[in-house]
């Protein structure tokens, strides 16, 4: 490490001493020690000219320098953000032990908008000091304004709050510059917990994978992570509060604006952290919900958003919760009267009132559609799975239609539904669902009922998954979960494993099924298509007959029911009547069964 500045006539000790300066550490959020203190000032007493140090947050020491602070330049500056500081600190010395900051200092400060500018010196047997920092705030000319302390005892200096200081000016500064950064992609850090007492079968790492494949969706980039061992989040910060400090220096450091915690936080939790950290704090529900967002279309598919966001918000908005929603009457509630806090949780109530009363609306019409969709007997099959499985490609695939898909988590809010033809010209219809996902909290499979009832109501599931996943056992399990929920885990279920051209072993597809009634296929390939078509179509010829009939003319009220309830393949005629042949469920075959001339094929069920 090089000792910077005029160095000549320096003697050889003297320089060793400096060089030694570089192996001094700071402790993370304290401006100085008491040991740096004294060999600064010991080193200036011989040479009767100013030493300075350069701190990073995280207490090493970048730069020393014998001069004047005003005429330094430090490389590891020149990338930083002009709108916020610059995550390093000065430390320097006045010979003349007064530490009143100087017209240079000054100026150093705010050309390099170091974190902290100090300066020491010994008056008498004290080593005094003072410093200067930036408020966030600014002059009317616009000038950025700063705050003095001191002259006091150095030892004082070191009892400073580092940390909150520094992010409490940043946070100011991140306001002022709003306007300009709005359009910059959120710099986001993540952070979670691996449960000692309750271990996971997702591995936390696995885990933040995936929550940094979410914040990508959402438009974020992914500036570090963080991970602590627990056997339950803390109450106040849900993680501990060193790794809270620990976060603190990395969000100044990586220029971070967003916490992303892979749990779901209280209200109280997220407010502590934002108000130490000075930056936005999400936990995976806000962040699943804002995805859903951006991504919802259909009228109903924005309601349930809303919907959702509405009540995650609702014990967040501030305050002293239910002591509020209390005022009216009785001792300790008489006072100014209703709260303007009470009133936002009155509008949140009434808003959600409405939104439900629309959502009901909108499942009543859709109840329509398929009360028609029941008469006509058009099979309804659901394409389920883990988001990011690929389901909507194959609904491309299957229906020839253009469904947007893209690879990302959630590219498919709002259900789809195609009409398709099976190898035995059989009619059905082919809905695509919203995918799921671990940690999907109960509140959002509610909130979203309505997006996902098509599964409830379907004939047959589709249980799409990524075969090429090494997850794709637990993202199986993450699955079934949901549908327990939805009450459709017993219904029939075809496993269809996509992605399989990317497989890197044929001899995976055993482990794979374990008994599990399946195709291994490929969407975007349109490997096996034929095959999975096929399977569709014999499990809906397996639950019902087939049948031809001769329905003399004079009954015509039975062809017209054939005709309704979609039954009808072919059709012929004799003297003795119309000739059909009919492909009925069994709930609907026993009136037509007196007009058989052959029962071709019967259930195997």
């Amino acid at each position: 490490m090089n000792v910077h500045g005029d160095l000549q006539n320096i003697k050889a000790h003297i320089i060793k001493a400096l060089e030694a300066l570089y192996e001094c550490t700071v402790p993370i959020g304290q401006l100085s020690t008491n040991d740096l203190n004294e060999k600064l000032v010991e080193i200036t007493e011989l040479l009767d000219r100013e030493v300075a140090v350069y701190i990073n947050r995280q207490g090493k020491i970048l730069q020393v320098s014998v001069g004047d602070s005003a005429t330094v330049d430090l490389p590891e500056l020149k990338a930083r953000s002009n709108q916020r500081l610059s995550g390093i600190r000065c430390i320097h010395t006045h010979p003349s032990g007064d530490t009143t900051l100087s017209a240079p200092d000054v100026s150093s400060l705010r050309r390099l908008r170091f974190d902290v500018m100090a300066a020491i010196g010994r008056q008498g047997s004290e080593i005094m000091g003072s410093a200067a920092f930036f408020t966030g705030e600014q002059d009317e000319d616009g000038t950025p304004r700063l705050q003095g302390f001191g002259p006091v005892q150095a030892a004082m200096l070191n009892q400073l709050r580092l940390t909150w200081i520094i992010t409490a000016i940043n946070k100011k500064l991140g306001r002022q510059n709003m306007n300009e950064t709005a359009e910059e992609a959120e710099r986001a850090l993540l952070a979670g917990i691996e449960y000692t007492g309750n271990p996971s079968p997702w591995s936390l790492e696995e885990s933040l994978a995936e929550l940094a494949r979410l914040a990508e969706t959402a438009g974020a980039t992914v500036v570090g992570r963080f991970t602590q061992r627990r056997d339950k989040p803390d109450a106040a910060l849900f993680l501990g509060k060193g790794k809270v400090e620990e976060i603190a220096m990395a969000v100044q450091n990586a220029d971070a604006n967003l916490l992303l915690l892979d749990d779901e936080l209280t209200p109280s939790q997220q407010h502590n952290l934002e108000q130490l950290l000075g930056i936005k704090v999400l936990d995976r529900t806000a962040l699943i919900l804002d995805i859903f967002a951006q991504r919802a279309n259909s009228q109903a598919g924005k309601l349930q958003v809303e919907l959702a966001q509405l009540k995650y918000n609702l014990p967040r908005i501030g305050g002293q919760g239910l002591v509020l929603s209390r005022l009216g009457g009785g001792i300790g509630t008489r006072g100014p009267g209703e709260t303007k806090l009470e009133v936002d949780r009155r509008r949140i109530y009434a808003k959600i009132h409405d939104i439900e009363k629309e959502i009901s609306r909108l499942a009543q019409h859709r109840q329509l559609h398929r009360n028609r969709r029941r008469e006509a007997r058009i099979p309804l099959v659901a394409l389920v799975g883990y988001t990011n499985a690929g389901k909507s490609t194959l609904l491309n695939a299957l229906t020839g239609s253009e469904v947007f898909a893209e690879d990302k988590l959630f590219a498919t809010l709002d259900p789809t539904t195609r009409r398709t033809q099976l190898p035995d010209q059989q009619e059905i219809l082919l809905t695509d669902t919203v995918g799921f996902i671990q940690k999907l909290p109960h509140t959002l499979v509610s909130a979203f009922h309505a997006t996902l009832e098509e599964v409830s109501e379907a004939d047959l599931l589709l249980h799409v998954v990524d075969c090429s996943n090494e997850n794709y056992e637990l993202q199986i399990a993450a699955v079934m979960e949901v549908l327990k929920e939805l009450d459709a885990a017993e219904k029939p279920m075809l496993y269809v494993f996509n992605k399989s051209d990317r497989l890197a072993s044929p001899n995976l597809c055993n482990r794979m099924e374990r008994g599990r009634e399946g195709v291994f296929v490929s969407a975007r390939s349109g490997e096996n298509l034929d095959l999975l078509r096929q399977r569709i179509a014999d499990f809906f010829a397996e639950s019902q007959l087939s049948l031809t009939l001769c329905i003399p003319f004079a009954d015509g009220a039975a062809v017209t029911r054939l005709h309704q309830i979609a039954a009808i393949r072919r059709t012929d005629y004799n003297e003795q009547g119309t000739i059909l042949e009919v492909l009925l469920p069994h709930s609907e075959a026993e009136p037509f069964l007196k007009y058989t001339i052959e029962e071709s094929k019967e259930s195997k069920s």
